[in-house]
């Protein structure tokens, strides 16, 4: 089957001529059923998730229709974030390349006399987002009455920040003859309601199918760490991977500020994003992070909410998200233009729960990895330094050095002198003190058993009168010391109950066996 391509969806020339200029041969699904759709005037419903190129969907049929530069607002684009009005105005100044048009992005944080001043010149596209919108039509600084565009881009996240009144007061200042575009990444009952009250009775949904939600060039995995150990068990894995560009995810602003905190003072070019900031701090980390001056990325989904950054080689839950289709709009981030991708989830054993059901909802595979170990980092790091140490022994780039070694190397050996010096790199390639490989899978409980050497037990059977009595997997059992009298073993929180209810005052070996929680590790 042949693909569709932008020539061939009735676009005017000059905007295709721009979309020519970015390189854009064919249109992704939403763009390529709905632009037809809104080019021939319907108010139209499109649910696909983010990343999909809903920009250019609702841009490029709006400027293809649209009037000669009057001064007057045409279009009005609303946004749930800063960051997402400035970056939609971005993409359409692109597609708009050789339409004799103003576009302007207004947004709180930035000074509303410029934004005034602006308006008062003349505007053809307004992309904001609700709330300084409002600010703007009530001072009479934004006048909508020739608008004959609306477009309510990420609707679904806009109504979780609680914009809905915000925008039912934007939609009684537009003409009931407008035409309204909807995106939205999920359909929730308050969308179809505002949809229904809204938009016509013609009204067209489009939907991308659930199961491109998640791409399939994204390779997902969790690792089960223990909260206690849960910060060195990142380090280990960005140790490992090295992730070119990553964004790690955290479900609170504190929990942002406290990772990056954290990560910095070992090296690790890393900086925050969340509502606290201020709005010119947000946006020069952004731009930091899309110059590739930034390796690492911290925040919380409403800040990440305009975040539109190319070649994003790892998503990481630090923090596994409240939902489903948060997970699907966080891991998006990666795996873009047909790009491979990683998305990490690190979680308790608590949470394998939500992990199943992520894996359901999505129809995806999300399959554990074991946490790195020394030998794993070693191994990794000395695959990077071999490979830099090759580089420069082909390049010849250590001639002015030659003379140092054959002095280091007679009183120390080649051998020697070589392994320092790796060493030397080795530990500046590591940014964590890792002391061992003591790094739990997950928060356990420490159990008393009053039965042991002397009752002639050992750990199997132990293990088998568990799994008999409380019904419980060999495999979820932590480790088990036997002492002459007693035994300690440790277990997932979750199997404490079962344990001490089943297996409590049962025989093991003829000896009826106690059961307690223990008062201290011993």
């Amino acid at each position: 089957m042949n693909k569709i391509k932008f020539e061939e969806l009735g676009l005017k020339e000059s905007v295709l001529h721009s979309i020519q200029d970015l390189k854009f041969e064919y249109p992704s699904d939403i763009q390529e059923k709905s632009i037809p759709v809104s080019l021939e005037g319907f108010d139209m419903i499109g649910q696909a998730q983010t990343g999909t190129g809903k920009t250019l969907a609702f841009g490029a049929p709006i400027l293809s229709r649209m009037e000669k530069s009057t001064g007057k607002v045409q279009a009005i684009i609303l946004a749930p974030t800063r960051e997402l009005a400035i970056q939609v105005g971005e993409e359409l100044e692109r597609i708009a390349k050789y339409e004799r048009i103003k576009i302007l992005p207004i947004y709180g944080g930035q000074s509303i006399d410029r934004q005034i001043s602006s308006l008062k010149r003349g505007v053809d596209i307004v992309v904001g987002t609700p709330g300084r919108i409002l600010d703007h039509i009530r001072k009479g600084t934004l006048k909508l009455s020739n608008a004959k565009f609306l477009v309510l881009d990420e609707a679904d996240e806009m109504l979780n920040m609680g914009f809905i009144e915000d925008i039912e007061s934007i939609l009684s200042n537009l003409s009931e003859d407008r035409q309204t575009l909807l995106f939205s990444a999920t359909m929730p009952r308050a969308i179809k309601i505002l949809s229904k009250k809204y938009m016509k009775p013609d009204t067209k949904t489009i939907a991308i199918e659930k199961k491109s939600m998640t791409v399939s060039k994204i390779h997902q995995h969790y690792y089960e760490v223990n909260s206690k150990n849960k910060f060195e068990s990142l380090c280990r894995i960005l140790d490992v991977d090295a992730p070119k560009t990553c964004i790690l995810f955290c479900k609170t602003k504190k929990g942002v500020d406290e990772l990056v905190d954290a990560l910095q003072p070992r090296g690790y070019t890393v900086e925050g994003m969340h509502g606290d900031m201020k709005q010119s701090q947000r946006m020069n980390t952004l731009k930091k992070f899309k110059d590739g001056n930034l390796n690492f990325l911290i925040a919380t989904d409403v800040a990440a909410r305009g975040i539109d950054v190319e070649d994003v080689t790892h998503v990481i839950n630090y923090d596994l998200p409240q939902d489903s289709e948060s997970y699907i709009h966080r891991i998006g981030r990666t795996g873009r233009a047909g790009k491979e991708g990683t998305a990490y989830s690190l979680i308790t054993r608590r949470e394998a729960s939500a992990i199943r059901q992520i894996e359901r909802d999505t129809k995806s595979v999300i399959t554990k990895k074991t946490v790195p170990t020394i030998t794993d980092i070693f191994a990794a790091k000395s695959e990077t330094i071999i490979k830099s140490i090759k580089l420069t022994l082909e390049e010849n780039l250590y001639e002015n050095f030659i003379p140092l070694a054959k002095t280091l190397t007679k009183e120390y050996g080649a051998d020697d002198v070589a392994a320092s010096l790796i060493k030397i790199i080795f530990d500046k390639e590591v940014n964590y003190n890792y002391a061992d490989d003591s790094v739990g899978t997950a928060d356990n409980v420490r159990l008393f058993l009053s039965i042991g050497r002397m009752d002639e037990v050992m750990t199997k059977d132990i293990i088998t009168f568990l799994c008999e009595t409380a019904n419980v997997n060999k495999t979820e059992l932590g480790r088990i010391d036997i002492l002459d009298k007693f035994s300690f073993l440790d277990v997932p929180e979750n199997l404490v109950d079962a344990i001490l209810t089943n297996s409590s005052g049962k025989k093991l070996n003829k000896r009826k066996v106690n059961i307690e929680v223990a008062k201290s590790r011993r």
